[in-house]
């Protein structure tokens, strides 16, 4: 393997008045960081020095410090320089490493070098750029609890579960000629029964992460003048929609991204449900359809003073999860208040005065794993999603080959589910998907 080439980047910039940090990562670190400040102080302790260009001229005065492998983030040679804010300095100190030897780090590549020297696994390294990009607070801590390894433990735990199901299939497909069906025994079938279960239970919590980490995507449907625009507008906070009292007003689909209760959330308000001739209506009815097929949240918003919830449940029968929020609250004399009927959440408000509106933000926020009893909620991606999805798949159908005693088909399946489940930490990976995770961090992470 080829000796690394050492990288170099803006780590972070706080502006004149903060502080700016430059990071150098790779075997020549610490030799590049001599030539620029100066006889380096001992690991992990930190020495104020003066940066210097290649004429002597002092470019900026701060901190040195160096992290010596496989004791640093990398698992490389490391070296901070600390210095004022200003990005015109910061950009000479990394011109000046550049001129040195050192290279421009892609962004994303100092992470790649951790993931790739086994200071972090996959789905760790994709926190650190979660934690950076975090909204709030709660996206935060849960991308804090991926970093640790909460999500990785959990998934390393149901690939060893895997491992012993395939291990006890594959020997019962070894010994044929014993009488025993062990293939049929009630232990096995047990433990592929728990193992459905957990890798059912981790996609649930890592669909809650990932709604932390990409904001609920909510789409707002109901009958033409139920209130859906004026909904939209007063969580916005400006008139993003166009309200009259016309019914079919809003002809085509209207996205806005705001933040309610400290929840991330992209809002859809979408045309009246109803049945029309108008063409251009009836494809912004269509375009409503397709948009809740996409929704981690619909609210079925209803008039409360002239309600007809049935025509908009049968329509929304196939929906995921549906949030039933009762408008004009005002008009109809009931007060703001939300209630759990038949195990479905109701909100009723007034968007012309607000009334209510907590309510639907305190649900808005469960739902995305912001309250009290998510805690324990890590941070998650797409792509793990659809991992876990891809796990669950496979384990359900080994599970389906076992009843008819088909064991190399289920050990086939559950091998299948492993491969699923090795691309969310990169135990199996491509250099395609390595590319994609990476390009998406910010450069200097």
């Amino acid at each position: 393997m080829a000796t690394p080439d050492t990288i170099v980047a803006i780590a972070t910039a706080a502006g004149p008045a903060g502080v700016g940090i430059v990071r150098l990562s790779g075997p020549r670190a610490a030799a590049i960081a001599d030539a620029v400040c100066g006889p380096l102080p001992p690991v992990r302790q930190a020495r104020h020095v003066r940066f210097r260009g290649a004429d002597g001229e002092v470019l900026d005065d701060g901190l040195v410090l160096r992290f010596a492998a496989p004791a640093s983030f990398t698992g490389e040679d490391v070296v901070e320089f600390q210095g004022h804010g200003s990005p015109v300095l910061l950009t000479a100190l990394v011109a000046r490493c550049v001129a040195l030897g050192a290279r421009a780090a892609r962004p994303g590549e100092f992470s790649e070098r951790a993931f790739l020297n086994g200071k972090l696994d996959l789905a760790q390294a994709e926190a650190v750029a979660d934690l950076i990009g975090a909204s709030s607070l709660a996206a935060a801590r849960a991308a804090r609890r991926s970093l640790e390894g909460a999500f990785s433990r959990r998934v390393e735990a149901l690939a060893e579960a895997l491992t012993a199901l395939r291990v006890w299939i594959e020997a019962a497909i070894d010994f044929p000629e014993e009488e025993i069906d062990f293939l049929a025994d009630a232990e096995l079938l047990r433990r592929r029964a728990a193992v459905a279960q957990d890798c059912r239970a981790l996609l649930a919590d890592a669909e809650r992460g990932r709604r932390l980490v990409d904001g609920l995507h909510a789409v707002i449907v109901g009958a033409p003048n139920a209130g859906k625009s004026s909904l939209l507008n007063v969580v916005a906070g400006h008139d993003r929609a166009i309200v009259t009292e016309i019914a079919g007003t809003t002809r085509d689909v209207l996205r806005e991204a705001v933040s309610l209760g400290g929840v991330g959330l992209t809002l859809v308000d979408t045309a009246g449900l109803r049945e029309s001739d108008d063409p251009v209506e009836r494809e912004g009815i269509r375009r409503a359809h397709r948009e809740v097929g996409k929704a981690d949240l619909v609210l079925a918003v209803v008039d409360e003073s002239a309600p007809d919830p049935q025509a908009l449940a049968d329509a929304l029968r196939e929906a995921a999860t549906v949030l039933w929020v009762h408008t004009k609250i005002d008009l109809a004399g009931a007060p703001a208040r939300t209630e759990w009927i038949d195990g479905v959440r109701h909100v009723w408000l007034s968007a012309r005065t607000g009334e209510g509106l907590d309510l639907l933000a305190a649900a808005l926020a469960e739902h995305a794993g912001q309250g009290d009893a998510q805690a324990g909620t890590f941070s998650a991606r797409a792509r793990h999603v659809e991992a876990l999805r891809d796990t669950s798949a496979h384990v359900d159908a080994a599970g389906a080959r076992l009843a008819e005693g088909h064991g190399e088909l289920a050990a086939e399946e559950l091998r299948l589910a492993q491969d699923a489940l090795g691309g969310i930490t990169g135990r199996v990976s491509s250099d395609a998907l390595l590319g994609r995770v990476f390009a998406s961090f910010c450069i200097g992470k």
